[in-house]
């Protein structure tokens, strides 16, 4: 049986499509990556194709935080010391165009930014754990939970750190040409973020009727919601 998308999801793709398709050429394109990346899919950031860094010719000096992300995905930074009281998250964005890069990264906004990599990972957590599909399982409570983390801001989210490498790449016309590719990387207290989307949770769900079988669903995920997030 193939799998049935979401009306979220299928909005949410419909949305990147239509932001592709208006971009033009030296335009870079955000890419929000997958928030729970498994250990398994190493070298995420093609370390052996850096030819410069922010710090320098070649890839010496990498912060520790990205070649941690590299290594093992987001859950393999958020147990480094320094962060295991924290939420992670990596925006991205590459293109060929550095100043315009460079703009995206001075300009970053951890309120809008931020917003949208924690409701990517918001919704990860809600079909990670779904039997059904997630329409079936929760009901409207799924479609409205997404919509309204898309509205939710995080005052208390802050920039760790940005960073930028170049990368050797091909253009369209299969001509060599330098990519550049910029991190973000933010992080919240951890039991801020809780707090934000337990109140998120309880207003949705009061303004839902599920059946029973989507209640004991809701239940479920409202009681152990942080499991794996």
């Amino acid at each position: 049986m193939k799998k049935k998308i979401s009306a979220a999801a299928f909005l949410f793709c419909v949305l990147i499509l239509y932001s592709c398709s208006g971009r033009g050429k030296n335009t870079p394109l955000i890419i929000i990556p997958e928030i729970k990346n498994k250990t398994d899919i190493n070298n995420l950031i093609g370390i052996d194709d850096i030819i410069e860094t922010k710090s320098g010719r070649g890839k010496a000096n990498l912060p520790e935080w990205l070649l941690t992300f590299n290594n093992g995905g987001i859950d393999a930074v958020e147990k480094m010391e320094k962060y295991q009281e924290r939420y992670c998250f990596i925006g991205r964005n590459e293109g060929v165009n550095f100043e315009a890069l460079k703009k995206w990264e001075d300009n970053y906004s951890t309120d809008q930014a931020f917003t949208r990599l924690a409701a990517a990972r918001i919704e990860t957590r809600l079909t990670s754990k779904a039997a059904l599909y997630p329409d079936d399982e929760y009901g409207a409570f799924y479609e409205k939970l997404i919509k309204k983390s898309f509205d939710t801001e995080y005052l208390d989210a802050s920039v760790e750190d940005t960073y930028w490498i170049k990368k050797t790449g091909t253009s369209e016309a299969n001509d060599f040409q330098d990519i550049y590719e910029f991190f973000s990387f933010i992080s919240i207290e951890k039991t801020i973020m809780q707090n934000v989307i337990r109140n998120m949770i309880a207003e949705v769900r009061a303004a839902v009727t599920p059946t029973r079988a989507q209640n004991n669903a809701i239940n479920n995920i409202q009681k152990n919601f942080f499991e794996g997030f």
